[in-house]
């Protein structure tokens, strides 16, 4: 609701140096549970889940605003690993906020830091979904540190070409529906009820195909944040907030640690696009989950978890 010479080479070296470098660290324990940790402007609920005592993953939820809940899937991967979930300053269990001063990507870069210093986490994996993934990359650009991988789930890296891909989608619907987004967008009634429909619809076409939504997903949506609507604006396909202009692909070449790009097969992050990002990271892998959508975890949770766990033993068994 982003190397001269060969950057291949490049790419394996770095991957051999920070091996030996993480090897070195000390990672402090984890407890498994749930708290609060003090940020600029409130509390945030994170929670620590898993018994497996490999690299941890922490993951960052979409929005701005979505609250962790449909996020709940990737809790399966804890049989390897600690899987680490917070709920971003304004929405779902964390406080909630009306300053607008802190719906800003560099307040939340701040916040991410602060959580990964109060968790103790020195080296970690970082799994981004949707916004998650404009939060993980520009997280990455300034604070590199102790991250062995990034995983951009349903990518949003470029807003303008999210715009075109979704204008896109907007043209597989029907008719009528069609018709209800643009005369309201026209006049901005976002609130009136043909309007809503028509959102409902590309939504379980390109949001979450699986039906009924799960109680999760209602979570979600009954705690979303402020910040989605400021930030970001009245609907997936329409942008008006800050975020509108943002375009991190002329910065993807500088990521030197191993990522992954996912996408549905029904994605809002349309594949083609999510493979031009995944050409602009050396050596980055790409997935596609048919029959996803933008959710995949949500739609594909088996084949969601299976495509992560694959990418991380890859890492780690070589």
């Amino acid at each position: 609701m982003k190397i001269k010479n060969n950057p291949f080479v490049k790419y394996a070296a770095v991957a051999v140096a920070t091996t030996v470098v993480f090897s070195c660290r000390h990672q402090a324990e984890l407890p498994v549970g749930e708290g609060f940790i003090d940020v600029d402007g409130g509390k945030v609920w994170y929670r620590v889940t898993g018994t497996g005592d490999k690299t941890p993953l922490l993951v960052l939820h979409g929005g701005p605003g979505a609250p962790s809940y449909y996020l709940k899937p990737l809790s399966e991967l804890g049989t390897d690993r600690k899987v680490i979930f917070y709920d971003q300053l304004g929405c779902g269990k964390s406080d909630h906020i009306s300053d607008t001063t802190l719906m800003t990507v560099d307040h939340y870069v701040k916040e991410l830091k602060t959580v990964v210093g109060q968790l103790g986490l020195k080296d970690f994996y970082l799994f981004g979904q949707s916004w998650g993934t404009m939060l993980g990359t520009d997280y990455y650009l300034e604070h590199p540190e102790g991250i062995r991988a990034l995983i951009f789930s349903s990518p949003s890296l470029s807003i303008p070409r999210w715009l075109q891909d979704t204008d896109s989608l907007i043209t597989t619907l029907p008719d009528s529906t069609q018709i209800a987004i643009h005369e309201n967008e026209e006049v901005k009634t976002f609130d009136a009820p043909e309007y809503q429909q028509a959102v409902m619809m590309f939504y379980q076409n390109y949001l979450a195909r699986h039906q009924p939504w799960s109680a999760d997903m209602d979570s979600t949506f009954s705690q979303m944040g402020e910040n989605y609507v400021y930030m970001w604006g009245p609907s997936e396909f329409t942008a008006t907030g800050e975020l509108k202009s943002y375009d991190r692909t002329d910065r993807l070449g500088e990521i030197t640690v191993p990522t992954l790009f996912i996408t549905g097969e029904f994605d809002e992050a349309r594949p083609a696009t999510v493979k031009y990002y995944q050409s602009l990271v050396p050596g980055a892998k790409f997935k596609l989950i048919k029959g996803a959508a933008h959710l995949t975890m949500q739609d594909q949770p088996e084949e969601s978890n299976k495509v992560v766990r694959e990418f991380l033993d890859s890492l780690e068994n070589n």
